[in-house]
């Protein structure tokens, strides 16, 4: 498999994002788009973290199920969760069950609450200067960069979990923080606000 597909539609893809409809609509619309906003990026911070061990389509199909599940993310909603809604939790067959994984959804949602800054201000502040070209191949990419050692290493200070260097890379890629789409890729590169 080459790194970039010509998908059914005649459009130039990142090979991973023509593998299935769902991957081609998350490719085109969302991965690598710059996203701000702390209910937002907690909600990506998340569904990285429920990925872990797991294939990102999984949670990409369970992702509707996650939001209904977690009240959309909402900061403040979620760190008021208690026992009671850790059992709902681990009952609900349309999200992930794994309990450490959404107690430390819990705990993370509680932690972004402490961040004066807020959550949105301090992941973008690993962000790296964009790069002058994109990637020729997925070869040229490494799964941890320094940017995304310091960021979990900034996380997990602050109480964050499930946040090593690869989710937290992950989580760069998908936010845009880094732009990571395969030169000739029809997604246009969006400016960094």
């Amino acid at each position: 498999m080459t790194d970039l597909v010509i998908g059914a539609d005649g459009l130039a893809r990142c090979a991973w994002g023509s593998s299935t409809p769902d991957y081609a609509i998350y490719h085109d619309t969302e991965w690598g788009r710059p996203l701000r906003g702390d209910d937002a990026l907690y909600e990506r911070m998340t569904l990285e973290a429920f990925q872990s061990g797991l294939s990102w389509l999984t949670i990409l199909r369970k992702r509707p199920a996650f939001r209904l599940a977690f009240d959309e993310f909402h900061i403040p909603t979620v760190a008021n969760y208690d026992d009671g809604d850790v059992t709902r939790l681990l009952a609900d067959a349309g999200i992930v069950r794994n309990r450490a994984k959404i107690e430390a959804a819990i705990a993370n949602a509680r932690a972004a609450l402490e961040l004066p800054e807020g959550l949105s201000a301090l992941l973008w502040s690993f962000a790296p200067e964009p790069r002058p070209v994109r990637p020729a191949s997925f070869a040229e990419l490494a799964p941890i960069t320094p940017e995304s050692t310091a960021m979990a290493k900034a996380l997990k200070k602050r109480g964050f979990r499930f946040v090593g260097p690869t989710t937290a890379y992950a989580l760069m890629q998908a936010t845009g923080m880094v732009d990571d789409h395969i030169v000739g890729c029809h997604v246009t590169a969006a400016p960094v606000a």
